[in-house]
């Protein structure tokens, strides 16, 4: 893949993630409980079938400094097991409205830092779990894991519980860039954690680092990677460090320290692309990198990748998502719908009512069908008109005018030698890939209409 300042620069527009269609900017507090159980109980009949279970543990022994997710400082013994109860009691008042004929075919846990609490405690609500639901032999069983909480019994003790795959975050090799940032560094060696993991029958093993944090240099990040890549794990991911300490005031602190400019972020952006396929990575979606032999960039190679806001997934395990513990998001075919984000108040409802649904949103079909396309243009950089209109009993034209296509708006692609485009389809080149988001835009009859402002798209 050959990408260029130039092309970055031209591309680096706002515009939405695409994480969900519509954006989470839409979910609202009118959708209600009500709402969430009502969707809950259609989403029995609709695809796709398989069901997802993503759980939020929000406790962090630290605050990092750079984090832009919802999470608290550590809590005493009893709050953490309040929100262990409060979890199985929203597992219980959900799978009551569920088809339990229906397999588990993926469960996720983020946060926060989920090994950060007690192994017991993970083991209650996963046993919790197998005494209601049936889970697919092959089920992915996921956890991001912070290093520095990490040990060895750890990681027999998951393994025993049945997970089979982890996210190391890493953000950095160098422990002065860990320390201006609030961030612990490996409780052992990396590549250890990774080759103990593989002898525990873990795969699709994950590392994620940022790049845009104080103390980088466009060289130190690209050693940062050519340490993740003599370790070998199966996937890294390169997050872009997004500033917005207006929204997480604890960046401020970043900014006293001083962040790497513009252009050197540029620059680390395409170092790392070209690492990454240098030493045998395969670019799946935006950030990401897999080896060819993994099962993500097998489904790329297919056409069968899939994401939800966990990350990307296969097809194949890819199910309805439904979120338990504070600030998680359910996502539904026909609606998403997100919990309290605090997670003393979202114990406090659970408690009083079994749900803490705080917002949310309702697709129509039209917004259903774009969301199919744009995930398809997102996930595998291509779009077969016939086939989504097939999919949704309908012609190519009532599908191409629902989402307002085009094909002048993709002239500056297409002249960029970014895509090939015709009647039928179309189809993103290994350049185009990067700026996928910004295809997708000219996709988004909403995005087009309307006036919200987003996050830059490179």
């Amino acid at each position: 893949m050959k990408i260029s300042s130039e092309f970055l620069t031209k591309y680096n527009v706002s515009g939405p993630r695409y994480t969900s269609y519509p954006p989470a900017n839409y979910f609202t507090k009118e959708f209600t409980t009500f709402d969430y159980k009502t969707q809950i109980k259609a989403s029995n009949s609709q695809t796709p079938e398989n069901i997802s279970l993503y759980f939020h543990v929000p406790f962090c022994p630290q605050q990092c400094h750079f984090c832009g997710c919802t999470t608290v400082i550590a809590q005493k013994k009893s709050i953490v097991e309040r929100y262990i109860e409060a979890v199985k009691v929203e597992i219980n008042n959900v799978s009551a409205l569920l088809d339990l004929n229906r397999k588990v075919t993926q469960i996720h846990w983020g946060g926060g830092t989920p090994n950060s609490i007690s192994m017991n405690y993970i083991r209650e609500i996963m046993d919790h779990v197998k005494g209601i639901f049936t889970l697919d032999p092959k089920a992915e069983i996921a956890m991001e894991c912070s290093p520095a909480y990490l040990d060895y019994i750890h990681i027999d003790q998951l393994a025993e519980m049945g997970f089979n795959r982890m996210s190391l975050g890493i953000q950095d090799f160098r422990e002065d860039v860990l320390l201006a940032v609030n961030r612990k560094g490996p409780k052992h060696p990396v590549k250890d954690i990774v080759d103990y993991l593989r002898t525990k029958g873990f795969h699709g093993i994950n590392l994620d680092f940022i790049y845009g944090l104080p103390l980088q240099t466009v060289e130190s990040f690209a050693q940062t990677l050519r340490q993740a890549i003599a370790i070998k794990p199966d996937r890294i991911v390169t997050f872009s460090y997004a500033h917005v300490p207006w929204v997480k005031s604890a960046q401020k602190q970043l900014e006293k320290i001083g962040l790497p400019t513009a252009d050197e972020k540029m620059t680390m952006l395409i170092n790392t692309i070209h690492q990454m396929e240098e030493a045998g990575y395969i670019s799946i979606g935006i950030d990401h990198f897999a080896l060819p032999n993994d099962e993500l960039a097998q489904a790329f190679k297919h056409k069968k990748l899939h994401r939800n806001f966990q990350g990307y997934c296969t097809l194949e395990t890819t199910g309805q998502v439904y979120g338990f513990g504070a600030s998680s998001i359910s996502q539904l075919w026909g609606a998403y719908a997100q919990n309290i984000k605090d997670f003393m108040p979202y114990m406090k409802a659970i408690e009083e009512t079994g749900f803490a649904i705080e917002r949310g949103y309702a697709l129509s079909r039209e917004e259903q069908i774009v969301r199919t396309v744009i995930n398809s243009i997102m996930c595998n950089g291509l779009l077969v008109f016939e086939k989504i209109a097939g999919q949704f009993d309908m012609t190519v034209d009532e599908l191409k005018h629902i989402i307002q296509y085009k094909p002048i708006k993709f002239l500056d692609f297409i002249l960029d030698d970014l895509m090939f485009i015709n009647n039928k389809e179309i189809k993103l080149h290994d350049n185009g890939l990067m700026f996928a988001r910004n295809i997708a835009m000219a996709l988004d009859p909403a995005l087009q209409n309307g006036d919200n402002v987003y996050s830059k798209t490179v």
